[in-house]
């Protein structure tokens, strides 16, 4: 017998939790664009077609940005309109405003634009400093809404960074007030070197809300570097967070900070939460075959343990 049919695992929900749990799909997107072989354009369609399938209501689905930084990403003309007929949100990111008309010009609703927290990180990926990156987006977040096309802020570096070492909660806090300022609809927290530990993630949010930034607007993106995704994850809940980004199968890293390891797996992430009673929506047997057949498509095993667990339950 499988998990599912022995009732496992055991639904036991704890007080100050909330009901139910958004989960923001980036295996699509911030998972594919670190793979060394580009993936055939079918083969992310068919995958964003079964993680639709497997319920999940937002699915990151490309990044408009110039071919020459991510070759990975370069065929985002071609798979957005073979997806674009889902019934479910399919955000896209924009480095600048020719990548927001890009995605404008194919009827893109959800554009996430891509801050950093720190100087020496805000260098290597966009070559600009943060000022520099902040002035840059006012005209992209702008447009956008505009068009009254939904706007995610992704900040990295929040808890830590390769180069700068730990990084100051008022540093972080300026940079999201910035971007919410300008306009954007959601933040994303990034651990992105994976270095957070819960009191850290405490501590950050409690400062962003002591700002008057409502925890609302929040969602976390952990990975899982040391092993903490998963509880970092539960101490936002525990703030009241209701929005984690999760990759399918722990797709992905960070191109630009070598020492990032893969995100949290959205099957870990589900297992858990189901554990504790908070809805996702999501179908964990569905999303586990999807992993399971991706990780065939890559020619690896997934790095997901609940993919690992059920996958060779079922076998």
């Amino acid at each position: 017998m499988n998990a599912s049919e022995l009732g496992l695992p055991m639904a036991v929900p704890a007080e100050g939790l909330p009901a139910r749990v958004r989960i923001h799909e980036v295996g699509a997107r911030d998972g594919l664009q670190n793979e060394k072989a580009v993936v055939p354009v079918e083969v992310k369609a068919e995958f964003i077609r079964r993680l639709a399938a497997a319920g999940l209501t937002t699915i990151e689905a490309t990044s408009f940005v110039h071919p020459r930084w991510v070759p990975q990403l370069a065929d985002a003309e071609q798979l957005f309109p073979q997806v674009s007929d889902l019934p479910v949100e399919l955000p896209v990111l924009v480095p600048n405003a020719r990548g927001l008309e890009r995605a404008l010009a194919l009827g893109a609703r959800r554009v996430a634009v891509f801050a950093s927290a720190t100087e020496s990180f805000a260098q290597a990926n966009l070559n600009r400093t943060v000022d520099e990156a902040l002035a840059m987006f006012e005209p992209v977040v702008a447009r956008a809404k505009a068009e009254d096309v939904h706007v995610r802020g992704y900040l990295s570096m929040c808890f830590g960074d390769p180069w700068e070492g730990a990084v100051p909660l008022a540093q972080v806090v300026g940079v999201c007030r910035a971007l919410l300022d300008m306009g954007c609809d959601e933040l994303s927290l990034g651990d992105t070197i994976g270095v957070a530990t819960p009191g850290q993630v405490s501590a950050l949010i409690t400062a962003l809300t002591d700002a008057g930034v409502p925890v609302s607007v929040l969602g976390v993106h952990f990975h899982d570097t040391y092993g903490q995704a998963l509880s970092n994850t539960l101490t936002a809940l525990r703030h009241g967070v209701t929005t984690v980004d999760a990759s399918a199968g722990g797709l992905g890293g960070c191109p630009y900070a070598k020492s990032a390891t893969g995100n949290l797996a959205t099957e870990d992430l589900v297992w858990m939460l189901r554990g504790l009673g908070i809805d996702t929506g999501a179908d964990l047997g569905l999303l586990v075959a999807t992993s399971a057949w991706m990780a065939g498509q890559l020619g690896r095993p997934s790095p997901s343990r609940t993919v690992r667990a059920l996958s060779h339950q079922e076998q």
